[in-house]
């Protein structure tokens, strides 16, 4: 295993993974705010799950995000 190239394609991965979840998440936040179902004062609950199954990874990470 070359650890230089594996370095750069995780990198590359999460990249992807930070850029389009943050884009779904904005998306999502303010169509709960647009519909009334948010505020937009609250704190969130966030949840992301991490699968690689080849090597039998499972990593969950939950959080909450503040909207103010």
């Amino acid at each position: 295993m070359n650890e230089d190239v594996l370095n750069m394609e995780i990198r590359k991965f999460l990249k992807k993974v930070g850029i389009s979840s943050q884009r779904e998440i904005e998306k999502a936040l303010q169509a709960a705010i647009d519909s009334g179902k948010l505020q937009g004062n609250e704190q969130v609950a966030v949840s992301i799950r991490l699968e690689m199954p080849d090597a039998g990874l499972v990593h969950t990470l939950d959080e909450s995000i503040s909207l103010e």
